[in-house]
């Protein structure tokens, strides 16, 4: 995800501090990775010297000048190719698994336990999954979704690789 323009994009409905940035991100998509403060700061910064977003104005307080920012034009152009730009599918081409189940035959290890432990694993964390998406609003019941198909086409492959173990095994040999 790119988060600087996630925040160009909320800026979009009109000037905010870093710390409602932070709010607004957080209620919206960071329900599992909530941004640190010293992110949106830094992300802003850099924001503000490629001129896309400007200090709209700065508020004295108890601490710290609180500045707010503002989207330029310049901003919502790029929010605009960005959204309108594709993101690049992402094959699994390299897989972790797939390397650890390879080394699994190569080193004479049970390659069937290894596929048997991340099935369990990724049963547990559809379990999660769906009780989260039961419980939560559209919003959340959507990205659950994303998540639970990519980990079923996972269980698939698991499946799959178990069927030919022994053919694997023969090719990873030579």
């Amino acid at each position: 995800m790119s988060i600087g323009h996630t925040l160009l994009g909320l800026l979009e409905s009109g000037p905010r501090h870093g710390y409602d940035l932070k709010r607004a991100f957080d209620a919206k998509f960071g329900h599992d990775r909530p941004l640190h403060y010293g992110q949106v700061y830094s992300t802003m910064s850099r924001l503000l010297k490629n001129g896309l977003v400007e200090v709209d104005g700065i508020e004295a307080g108890g601490g710290p000048e609180r500045k707010r920012y503002a989207i330029t034009e310049a901003g919502v152009t790029d929010v605009a190719q960005w959204l309108a730009t594709p993101e690049k599918p992402e094959p699994y081409l390299q897989s972790t698994l797939y390397t650890k189940v390879v080394l699994a035959l190569l080193t004479e290890r049970d390659a069937a336990d290894v596929l048997d432990t991340q099935r369990s694993e990724h049963l547990r964390s559809m379990r999660v999954l769906t009780d989260r998406k039961r419980k939560g609003d559209l919003a959340d019941q959507l990205i659950c979704d994303h998540a639970l198909f990519h980990l079923e086409a996972d269980l698939r492959w698991l499946e799959l690789t178990a069927a030919h173990l022994d053919k694997l095994r023969e090719a990873v040999a030579r």
